[in-house]
């Protein structure tokens, strides 16, 4: 596996507050975010948001918001919440059917975790990056949010 390097010095932040907007907009949000980033691993950003925001909404207080920061070498994928409260890995109080969805980002994320603070907690994920499609830099910088 490619080394994953200090979160620190990810150059890229981008920032949607993601109450009340639809799954598919959020991805294609962060679809246009990658423009330069290989297919693949887009996919694999594409699907650890997914289950992040999802699980923010199916389990944690608003407001909730997505931060995607890039790096030359990862993705690191953010999203808080107000709950205090502790992730639960492989089972859901919502059915026998859901819950496998951190396991999922486990497995797509070089490593992925919780910050708890004041205001809630932060569930993060980094992807690795394989491959760029273009050497492009956007200089996009946006606030945090709150």
């Amino acid at each position: 596996m490619t080394p994953v390097e200090d979160p620190g010095s990810l150059s890229e932040t981008a920032v949607m507050e993601v109450e009340g907007v639809a799954l598919a907009m959020i991805r294609d949000w962060v679809r246009a975010l990658l423009t330069d980033v290989a297919e693949d691993d887009v996919e694999d950003c594409l699907l650890v948001v997914t289950e992040l925001v999802s699980n923010a909404f199916d389990h944690a207080e608003k407001p909730r918001c997505l931060r995607i920061a890039q790096g030359t070498d990862l993705i690191r994928i953010e999203v808080d919440d107000s709950t205090h409260g502790l992730l639960v890995v492989g089972h859901s109080r919502l059915g026998e059917h859901r819950g496998r969805g951190l396991v999922m980002v486990g497995n797509l994320a070089a490593a992925w975790g919780v910050e708890r603070h004041e205001r809630g907690k932060t569930v993060w994920a980094h992807v690795v990056i394989t491959g760029r499609e273009t050497s492009a830099e956007s200089g996009l910088t946006v606030p945090p949010c709150g």
